[in-house]
């Protein structure tokens, strides 16, 4: 019988771009992802919020993934994308600068965040560093990147 610990698992990951860091996100999380679009800013909404789009005649709000993780705003271009999710029944966008692949990497892969990162910043939604072939990137789990009062404000907005 094979050792439970030693057995690993594949999963997809879907790799995006914010500014020069590479994170991925369990291809689960994702339901779509589309080209960048005009985005309607909302008036008052909270500064994570870009404002709202309409995806096949649902008004979805669109956020800023760099403001939330602190890196510095997207330039805005041809290979930028907005990666549509749910996060507690709600569609949200969340705008990136390229998703250039979609991986299959073994859960093995996945080492848990080093200790001086953990103390230093907020990793409610790190769910591990992988290292594969040559590459470092930042697992993400996108449905953790908002905290339920931001979750309740882009309820509020596109409610």
């Amino acid at each position: 019988m094979a050792d439970e610990k030693s057995a690993t698992k594949e999963i997809q990951v879907v790799i995006f771009r914010l500014g020069s860091e590479y994170f991925g996100a369990a291809i689960d999380q994702v339901k779509e992802i589309i080209q960048m679009t005009h985005v309607t800013p909302m008036p008052r909404a909270p500064s994570f919020i870009e404002g709202v789009i309409n995806l096949r005649g649902q008004v979805i709000a669109v956020i800023d993934l760099a403001e939330q993780l602190d890196l510095p705003p997207p330039e805005l271009g041809e290979e930028s994308r907005i990666i549509v999710m749910e996060v507690d029944n709600n569609i949200v966008g969340m705008i990136v600068d390229a998703v250039p692949e979609v991986l299959r990497i073994s859960t093995g892969d996945i080492e848990s965040t080093p200790g001086l990162i953990e103390s230093r910043i907020d990793t409610r939604y790190i769910e591990g560093i992988v290292n594969r072939e040559e590459r470092l990137f930042v697992l993400l789990n996108l449905s953790k990147v908002l905290s339920p009062e931001e979750v309740e404000s882009i309820d509020a907005a596109t409610g």
